[in-house]
């Protein structure tokens, strides 16, 4: 009897598109699904120390929404690195300004902090509007309950 645990490599991998509308969605809830598929914890063939993942894109971020006061109490907060260099913006602005970056912070926030994590995050696509130009790899939709 053979007892090893399958480990797909590297050729076996299939990674696939899929598209995730934000339009009237919880941003929160929306980044999970997005972090859940980037990772490819929907696949059988999910190995944590892989990156078995499939490629998301994200569109109408603006749409999205934030529940309760988080427009108002939420802050991004980043740093210079120089003395005194702490910038924060609400997720208010940020909304307003830079939806897609508001996304992708949610969504990376949500992986791995390692070289896989970032490994991931760069199959991400985030788009505010509803245009996008990745229609040559023929997405399929997901949705988010």
């Amino acid at each position: 009897m053979n007892n090893t645990t399958y480990s797909p490599k590297k050729g076996e991998i299939e990674k696939k598109w899929y598209i995730i509308d934000a339009t009237d969605k919880s941003l929160g809830r929306v980044a999970s699904e997005a972090a859940k598929l980037l990772r490819g914890k929907h696949k059988p063939t999910f190995t944590p120390n892989l990156d078995t993942g499939d490629f998301v894109i994200i569109l109408n971020c603006k749409d999205a929404v934030l529940t309760g006061k988080k427009l108002d109490q939420k802050v991004y907060r980043h740093h210079s690195g120089y003395i005194g260099g702490m910038k924060e913006t609400s997720a208010r602005v940020m909304m307003e300004k830079t939806p897609e970056k508001a996304m992708f912070k949610a969504v990376q926030g949500m992986l791995p902090h390692t070289k896989l994590g970032r490994q991931m995050i760069r199959k991400l696509r985030v788009y505010a509007g509803s245009e996008h130009e990745n229609a040559a790899q023929k997405p399929e939709v997901w949705e988010v309950k």
